[in-house]
């Protein structure tokens, strides 16, 4: 067990004491494989883990560029979506995938129910327990999630959007406010596009929406951010947009 725990770390933290009520996260941050799951092999192409099925590309030099700037805490998985999905709640469908955009996932195909609990306790729990202490730290937490997507899903239309921001219908004090800044900026914007704001049992669910603290996701198209200066161009836009709609929000 110990072993595992060493060869396995679940999340990244990067500056934790930074004092800005802001907390950035960032739920896919990596394509690792952890060596104890099936030999650190799921069974797919690497060109296949290269891709947004497995993790979502870019977003983690977003999200620390993100919180460098907004002189924020990080946290960041350190495991593949793939593994098991750390924005899924425990009893969701999805947690544990078989299929992604057309890919079989041989690993976890065979993945039975203790080996679905070895992932949360070793990987997913952990993650979120971190999550959770460092929101904590700061007692108007405010947390900005970032993720990516894929500019076409496979058999799909393309997606149009630069930059989707994504909140649910049980908090829209920052959510619409922040989709009208981004289109002033001149960005085309997606108002809960290219996915719904809202999942029971997510990270914003769990640890934004349940404790009343104000909240955003950030989608940033995957192809304005696959490298280190994409990345870091789309912090320093996203920056200032978000600390103007939190200051005038009036939270």
């Amino acid at each position: 067990m110990q072993q595992e725990l060493v060869n396995a770390p679940a999340y990244r933290i990067e500056g934790e004491d930074r004092p800005s009520r802001w907390l950035v996260t960032c739920d896919h941050a990596s394509n690792r494989v952890p060596d104890w799951v099936n030999g650190g092999d799921l069974g797919i192409a690497a060109c296949d883990m290269a891709r947004h099925i497995a993790f979502d590309v870019g977003a983690a030099g977003v999200a620390l560029h993100l919180a460098t700037l907004l002189d924020a805490p990080a946290v960041l998985s350190d495991f593949s979506r793939l593994v098991i999905d750390p924005n899924r709640g425990e009893d969701d469908p999805t947690l544990l995938m078989r299929l992604y955009d057309g890919t079989v996932i041989p690993a976890n195909r065979r993945a039975d129910a203790a080996e679905r609990e070895r992932r949360l306790r070793l990987l997913h729990r952990p993650y979120h327990s971190a999550l959770a202490r460092v929101a904590a730290r700061h007692p108007a937490r405010a947390i900005c999630a970032v993720h990516s997507f894929t500019p076409q899903l496979r058999g799909r239309p393309p997606r149009p959007w630069q930059v989707g921001i994504l909140y649910s219908h049980r908090d829209e004090r920052l959510g619409p406010a922040m989709v009208r800044a981004c289109r002033d900026a001149g960005w085309i914007t997606g108002d809960n596009q290219p996915y719904s704001g809202h999942l029971e049992g997510d990270a914003i669910d769990r640890h934004a929406l349940a404790h009343g603290r104000p909240n955003v996701l950030v989608e940033v198209r995957n192809d304005l951010i696959a490298d280190d200066a994409g990345q870091r161009e789309w912090a320093e836009r996203l920056a200032p947009v978000l600390e103007r709609v939190l200051a005038c929000s009036g939270l």
